[in-house]
């Protein structure tokens, strides 16, 4: 075999086994999902934005995945809440680049940033507020690290049926989480959009003990609605005192967006 053709071969090889190679489909240019917060007897707790831009980065082309949480009408005048969040990912590899986070209550103020160096092989964690929480994080082996927010909704391109299982690689805070998404049932779910009959997905730590935000009884769901245009469409936390839950109320796609054309077996999230 010709040195050239071989060496064409491992490379597609080792693109195939690391998912390195798989553009970014998860979010299209523009898009925004909101969402109408509510917990225990407050059904109008606060309200969560995500969106989703294209953008520039070390001369890369990138999108910007922006949540921005407040809390709202009641809960606001007992516990004021306010948090941004940002993920930054590189639309040709899927690569994430970087994440950063700031939030403010009524008793303090936090702000941070992660950067993803792949040469090195680590994720240097930096807290602003409180640098004795810099770190160093080795980057996890055999698998490609996603932000949360991606990593829920993701599903709805990969045409997951019930039962079927997958696994991923979740950065948040200063900790990697190797989960894995098991898609539980079908149910139907009301929201502010309508009623959509929707996927049941659970992410759960099954090699792992659980640690952190699914330490001791805390759990997330995400339902994707079915049909042509799957959308994530409600959420679930579970939190210290009582649950969070997030119904999609509006989705937006701006003008002339595009994105890459999902596909059901790439890696690229």
């Amino acid at each position: 075999m010709p040195a050239r053709l071989s060496l064409l071969l491992a490379t597609l090889v080792l693109f195939a086994v690391s998912g390195r190679a798989a553009p970014f489909t998860t979010f299209a240019n523009g898009e925004t999902f909101r969402y109408r917060v509510g917990w225990g007897i407050f059904t109008r707790a606060g309200e969560i934005t995500i969106a989703a831009h294209q953008d520039l980065h070390d001369g890369r082309q990138v999108m910007r995945i922006t949540t921005a949480t407040s809390s709202k009408g009641f809960v606001r005048g007992v516990y004021k809440y306010d948090d941004s969040g940002a993920a930054l990912i590189d639309l040709a590899t899927g690569r994430l680049l970087a994440t950063e986070e700031q939030s403010e209550d009524s008793r303090r103020r936090t702000e941070s940033r992660t950067d993803f160096d792949y040469e090195a092989g680590v994720a240097r964690h930096r807290d602003t507020t409180r640098p004795h929480r810099n770190t160093d994080l080795p980057l996890p082996a055999g698998g490609q690290p996603i932000d949360l927010i991606t990593s829920l909704v993701a599903p709805r391109h990969w045409g997951m049926k019930v039962g079927d299982t997958r696994d991923v690689i979740v950065h948040f805070g200063r900790e990697f989480f190797p989960i894995t998404l098991h898609a539980e049932q079908i149910e139907e779910i009301s929201t502010p959009m309508g009623k959509f009959q929707a996927l049941r997905i659970v992410p759960r730590m099954d090699k792992e003990t659980p640690r952190g935000l699914f330490a001791r009884g805390g759990e997330i769901k995400v339902w994707i609605s079915q049909g042509e245009k799957p959308l994530p469409v409600r959420m679930q936390r579970k939190l210290k005192y009582g649950t969070a839950t997030l119904l999609l109320q509006e989705h937006t796609i701006a003008p002339g967006a595009s994105t890459v054309e999902p596909t059901n077996t790439s890696t690229g999230l």
